[in-house]
């Protein structure tokens, strides 16, 4: 599991760990970590030129003792202050290992740019946005390569957000922990590449999380030696209509993955042909336990979400089913809105949204008490006991008509299987994203594609 934890968490555990190290231990192997990370971006480091831009406390000194390092290391390193004072035992250090302090950057031209900048200037103890002076230092050398300092300066640490400038990464370099700004959008987008140095923090519990394979691997229901079809599960999908009948075949599709014993679909009989035509596997009404209801549902949505509700078993509630969603939803309910959707449910804009989409997430739960999946380039499932996942697995190629259909049945079938509804909604958003990236192979897909290759995303994962 990769754990995102608030400054304030990091903060406390730092501090317990200061207590038993010598003073500027903890520093020093930071550095030791970022200068590191900065080599193997660099490859051959000897006469490659660093320009550190640094602030006033800490991440400024992580940059300084870095960059004594990589000047140790043959590199042509100079700190360019944004500040009035600097780390003083960072400047020191950086001086003895040949480095130098420079008033500005005159040695910085469009045509003759840094082999990489260094952005040491606020850190996890900033607030989002750039001062005027350090947005114009970071404009002089637009262009070339940069690695943050455990994240980029600007980014909302804590929540994700931006506000104003900030610094866009292709590489963040954090410590002892991810931050939540380097799993959640849209501050996730800015970091680029994300590298941890451990420092051996004794850590709570974290304030977000992102599955891993190994942990996939450990969720997923996999049938027992004596497994039959209906031990294993039986999902029922309400979905699709005569205007939308695709919905109907791609949420069965998602359903009928193999990751359950049995799919039922219930609808329109011309819609069912089409479906059993497709999916000779699939029979009719019957017991459940679980429902997919919403796509392409059309002006049944309503009703078709009632009757699921009124069997009492977990429901997946995804498109046109939304807007028929109240505050009395039971435990077991999952909500699987877009942007767009969200904001109609909660009365606000989509950009809004989009904005602040953890803050919104977690809004959706507490207005309808489930389990809420808030589908993005980060896609976020948040349950009412206060945790949240973020889905890290995918491709830009996902952004395709029909995949949310997808996506929910599959959701239904790990319900089914006997997957709580956190669990079975951020499996599912992993396995989802996993099968897209191999569908895809770097090109376009469609969301057929993409429930036709679930079966291999699980074998992809790891044994044992």
């Amino acid at each position: 599991m990769r754990h995102a934890h608030t400054v304030a968490q990091v903060r406390e555990a730092e501090g317990a760990l200061l207590a038993g190290l010598p003073a500027g231990a903890l520093m020093q192997r930071a550095a030791y970590g970022l200068a590191q990370a900065v080599l193997d971006l660099l490859g051959p480091a000897y006469g490659r030129r660093v320009l550190l831009l640094v602030g006033p406390g800490d991440n400024g000194g992580d940059a300084l003792y870095a960059g004594a390092v990589l000047a140790r290391r043959g590199c042509a390193v100079e700190a360019w202050p944004l500040a009035e004072r600097v780390h003083e035992g960072g400047l020191a250090a950086l001086r003895a290992a040949g480095g130098r302090l420079v008033a500005a950057a005159p040695s910085v031209r469009p045509d003759v740019l840094p082999d990489v900048v260094v952005d040491g200037v606020v850190g996890i103890g900033g607030r989002p946005g750039l001062a005027p002076q350090v947005a114009a230092a970071f404009a002089r050398v637009a262009g070339a390569p940069v690695v943050a300092v455990d994240t980029p300066s600007g980014v909302g640490v804590d929540s994700g957000e931006l506000s104003g400038a900030h610094v866009v990464a292709d590489l963040t370099v954090t410590f002892g922990t991810h931050k939540v700004a380097h799993l959640v959008d849209p501050a996730a987008a800015a970091c680029g590449v994300v590298h941890l140095v451990d420092l051996g923090l004794d850590l709570p519990p974290p304030h977000v999380e992102a599955l891993q394979p190994a942990d996939v691997a450990r969720l997923l229901p996999r049938p027992p030696r004596d497994a039959q079809k209906y031990a294993r599960g039986v999902v029922g999908v309400r979905a699709g209509s005569a205007q939308y009948p695709g919905a109907a075949l791609l949420s069965v599709a998602g359903a009928a993955s193999g990751l359950c014993g049995m799919v039922r679909y219930v609808g329109e009989e011309a819609v069912a042909d089409r479906v059993r035509g497709a999916h000779p596997e699939v029979v009719g009404a019957g017991r459940v336990q679980a429902w997919v209801v919403g796509s392409g549902g059309g002006e049944h949505a309503g009703t078709e979400l009632a009757e699921a509700l009124a069997d009492g078993v977990p429901t997946v509630v995804d498109a046109d089913a939304l807007q028929h969603v109240d505050d009395t939803l039971p435990a077991g309910t999952v909500l699987t809105p877009h942007a767009g959707e969200l904001a109609r449910m909660l009365g606000v804009e989509r950009a809004e949204v989009e904005a602040a989409p953890l803050a919104h997430a977690r809004h959706a739960v507490a207005s309808y008490g489930c389990v809420v999946l808030l589908k993005g380039r980060r896609t976020l499932v948040a349950a009412p006991d206060g945790r949240v996942r973020v889905t890290e697995t995918g491709t830009p190629w996902l952004a395709t008509a029909g995949a949310g259909d997808v996506l929910g049945g599959l959701i239904g079938a790990l319900l089914a299987a006997g997957l709580s509804s956190y669990d079975a909604a951020s499996v599912g958003s992993w396995l989802h994203g996993a099968a897209a990236t191999l569908a895809s192979r770097g090109g376009p897909i469609v969301a057929g594609e993409v429930a036709h290759a679930i079966a291999d995303a699980v074998r992809g994962l790891p044994s044992g």
